[in-house]
């Protein structure tokens, strides 16, 4: 059996794991795309380093885009093969995967308009919203912990990673004659007493793992601190500075969580009196989603909607789905909240308010989650002066802040604590260590090591293992 590491391997997106059995069946972990690289990105979406006619079943282990955004291009490609994952998983697919399916149209209008100008060809849109719907007939809902055959070969079982909801390591069984190896696919693992998801759940014995290394250089604070941190964010931004507070979030999982958080806070009577606005037709429809999935909810969450019923919602929340709405938004004067996608401040309606507040000094901009090195969150958090916004340029005015602890990703404490449940295991041959910037994976992968896993590997882009 062979594994190729075609995506996610030397950077944090576009993760594509391509599994080959012995009896010639194709498996790819993941179908996602490459995130904040400008026109670089197309390029790279397109290469995909396989032929999708042959795959014959994608596992997929969370609904992110840079997880699952490719899935619409490989059906329009001829991809007509089986995509297992968890029932919430699918749901949110099914607005995510249409949700950007419609930005790929977008985009390529916008750089057509462009390029029409100076006489050069213009280019199709990697899929449309159209591709995006139709994929999702090849969508199977697979229970968590359930122990499942995809072919007489292979078998999986999908476990709890605590990332986002829905979201699981993949466990998979492969008999070969009379051998039986086992692999586990990590995908993004969440950290531990978060405020909405379970823990990460350990995992049986496996001979090789794949697991992500985002924070693999770092550690983040605890979430009572995160808490404590944004009300006092809150109180400098809108009470004191009397401005609006901008925070770009990934619609799925972290709008929801900081939405819980603030509601938590109004509870308890830390927060100022003032209008929060959740600005992003997606999140929206994300939220509803959560509401349908309780089941993936801690204990902690389920007695809190035991005592007021709706987490996502409190008095002075506003969800804006309307382009008109959010206009409104900039003629909104009195100190306010603006939470809205994406998380990387590289498209949506964040970067419209970016445009007509950056250079306010009332207004504070707040980091909450990942941005990759050359997207406009990385460049407007790491300090630049000036930053280019829809093509015009914007002095940076505003005050910047930023709390990692909402990360939906362990730092390398974490996953180390995740992977403790195969100490012992004599089977163990290889961690490969992936879903990282270099110097994070390589950071991680020397944790490990110090940690008593001396199996961890740095894997290359495009290399090719042999799994004996």
């Amino acid at each position: 059996m062979t594994l190729d590491f075609l995506g996610a391997t030397e950077e944090v997106t576009g993760s594509k794991f391509l599994l080959t059995t012995k009896d010639g069946i194709k498996i790819l972990l993941d179908c996602g795309m490459y995130q904040g690289k400008g026109l670089e990105t197309d390029a790279m979406n397109r290469d995909l380093g396989f032929d999708p006619t042959k795959i014959d079943i994608v596992l997929l282990s969370h609904a992110h885009i840079d997880h699952a955004g490719l899935i619409p291009y490989i059906y329009k490609l001829g991809f007509r093969g089986k995509v297992f994952c968890t029932p919430a998983t699918r749901d949110l697919c099914a607005i995510m995967l249409a949700d950007s399916g419609r930005i790929q149209e977008a985009d390529a209008r916008q750089f057509n308009k462009k390029t029409e100008r100076v006489g050069k060809t213009p280019i199709e849109p990697i899929y449309n919203e159209k591709d995006a719907v139709e994929c999702m007939h090849q969508f199977i809902s697979i229970p968590r912990g359930l122990h499942f055959n995809i072919t007489t070969t292979v078998a999986i079982e999908f476990i709890d990673s605590g990332h986002m909801l829905g979201s699981s390591a993949v466990y998979i069984t492969f008999k070969e004659g009379r051998k039986t190896r086992t692999l586990c696919y990590t995908g993004d693992v969440g950290r531990y007493d978060k405020r909405i998801l379970p823990d990460p759940q350990p995992f049986p014995y496996a001979d090789y793992i794949i697991t992500e290394s985002t924070y693999g250089d770092r550690l983040h604070s605890t979430l009572d601190e995160a808490d404590k941190e944004l009300m006092l964010v809150v109180r400098d931004a809108c009470a004191k500075r009397k401005g609006k507070l901008l925070i770009p979030s990934f619609a799925i999982g972290r709008t929801q969580e900081i939405v819980y958080t603030l509601h938590r806070l109004k509870l308890a009577g830390d927060l100022p009196d003032i209008e929060c606005f959740v600005d992003s037709p997606l999140a929206c429809s994300a939220t509803n989603i959560f509401r349908l999935h309780d089941d993936c909810f801690n204990e902690e969450m389920r007695q809190f909607m035991t005592e007021t019923q709706d987490p996502f919602g409190f008095d002075n929340l506003t969800y804006v789905r309307t382009i008109d709405d959010s206009k409104a938004l900039n003629e909104h004067n009195r100190p306010c909240i603006i939470i809205s996608a994406s998380g990387m401040m590289e498209a949506g309606r964040i970067k419209h308010h970016l445009a007509n507040n950056i250079e306010n000094p009332k207004t504070t901009i707040l980091c909450v989650g990942y941005c990759a090195p050359t997207t406009l969150g990385a460049k407007i958090m790491r300090g630049d002066e000036r930053v280019s916004i829809f093509g015009n340029e914007y002095k940076v005015r505003a005050t910047l802040a930023r709390i990692d602890a909402f990360s939906g990703h362990g730092d390398y404490n974490e996953l180390i604590r995740y992977l403790s449940c195969q100490k012992g295991n004599k089977r163990l041959k290889k961690i490969f260590v992936v879903h990282g910037e270099n110097d994070a994976r390589h950071a991680y992968a020397k944790h490990l090591k110090d940690a008593g896993f001396k199996q961890a590997y740095v894997p290359n882009f495009r290399e090719s293992i042999e799994l004996v």
